[in-house]
């Protein structure tokens, strides 16, 4: 199963997905069964058979097509149209060519990924250019499956609890469902945990799509909203405005995520903008950023060997349980290696390792690596990387 496109369902994510989705909806479809058979007749019954039984159409379809779909990626080794305009963009050494404009290099998809919004382990890729809307849509179907499927699982809790409980004769009958299913302690067991799922599911999910929605009206994936922040401050301290390029107001900014033709508007690499601006308004800004992070960075030196582990016992239990609450990287140190660190925490810095210039530099080796691993430098680095002593 795990070759092809099919790759992408091999992995916990998907896993975990797929489950709850045929757990909530199996269960549900099972107590629907009990009390509303759809082969009685009753127009009731059907309709609502029907309508519980669409949900998983619904959630499935928006999220195999998110899945297979994918976000989008920049052509290998792409550049733009006009060599001029390379100055205005960062350069991508994992895929060999330009980053487009609102692409970002995905560590785990290992991409430059169109209008990346962020890295979802639940659909095992990214949502990103093409797979929005899709991806949008399974966070609707999903919560709405979720609540119906709690309702009708609740409902069947209380009514097998009231009849245990106050007249079990009474309310003790021949099984009216087609195949003749009996409802017991196991499946009133699997009930309650299939309606705390449910809901959890529900919540969780619903928060998320309120999120992402909040993204598509101003059309700045949070990767975006993280730069404009920052570009708010920096203007602010120079007493200018920053505008960002990309928000074309409400209706416009639906219109480029959610088509008739299920396809979203452009082709990932050109976008319209707002008078005034140009396709390289953010990614002037963002290279601006990283200049001035780079101006902020502090050398430091490798005193300890560290493997990469996330959860290091050998440096300390304070340092193995006060980690840093990211799914980034832990880098592998040796020592004597120069790292220019950009973050700090009480027991971890960010940083990343300098490397040896060649023909073909390597990926950058950037992540988290314990602070007691490595000291401040008293020297500066220069130009080649190498490091001198200030006297």
């Amino acid at each position: 199963m795990c070759f092809g496109p099919l790759r992408r369902l091999c992995h916990w994510g998907p896993y975990i997905t797929l489950f709850l989705v045929f757990y909530i909806t199996g269960m549900a479809i099972l107590c629907d069964l009990f009390y509303w058979p759809p082969h009685t007749g009753s127009i009731f019954s059907i309709v609502h058979f029907g309508v519980l039984s669409s949900w998983i159409f619904f959630i499935l379809y928006n999220y195999f097509h998110a899945v297979f779909y994918g976000p989008g990626f920049v052509p290998l080794g792409w550049k733009p149209e006009k060599p001029e305009d390379e100055k205005y963009l960062q350069y991508c050494h994992v895929c060999k060519g330009y980053k487009a404009p609102r692409s970002h290099h995905c560590k785990y998809c290992k991409r430059c990924v169109m209008k990346m919004d962020h890295h979802c382990p639940w659909i095992n890729t990214c949502c990103g250019h093409r797979n929005h809307a899709h991806f949008t849509y399974f966070l609707i179907f999903a919560p709405l499956g979720c609540f119906h499927g709690a309702v009708v699982i609740s409902l069947t809790i209380y009514t097998e609890i009231f009849k245990q409980l106050y007249s079990p004769k009474q309310y003790r009958k021949p099984s009216n469902t087609p195949l003749g299913l009996e409802y017991g302690l196991p499946q009133l067991l699997m009930s309650f945990i299939a309606v705390g799922l449910a809901l959890g599911v529900a919540l969780a999910v619903s928060f998320l799509f309120f999120t992402q929605i909040r993204s598509i009206l101003k059309n700045e994936s949070g990767i975006e909203n993280w730069i404009v922040a920052k570009a708010q401050y920096r203007h602010r301290n120079l007493e200018e405005e920053f505008v960002y390029p990309y928000n074309l107001g409400r209706k416009r900014n639906l219109q480029q995520v959610f088509t008739w033709q299920g396809q979203p508007q452009g082709d990932g690499i050109t976008w319209p903008v707002i008078d005034g601006c140009t396709q390289y308004t953010l990614t002037m800004e963002q290279i601006m950023q990283k200049q001035l992070k780079k101006e902020r960075m502090i050398e430091y030196i490798a005193t300890e060997d560290y493997e990469g582990s996330w959860f290091p016992i050998s440096k300390g239990c304070r340092t193995c349980i006060c980690i840093p609450l990211t799914d980034e990287s832990r880098i592998e140190i040796d020592e004597g290696d120069i790292i220019m660190v950009s973050r700090w925490k009480k027991y971890w810095l960010y940083g990343e390792v300098i490397q040896d210039d060649d023909e073909d530099p390597a990926p950058r080796i950037r992540g988290w690596f314990p602070r007691q691993c490595a000291k401040q430098n008293t020297g500066q680095v220069d130009s080649d990387g190498e490091s001198k002593k200030v006297n």
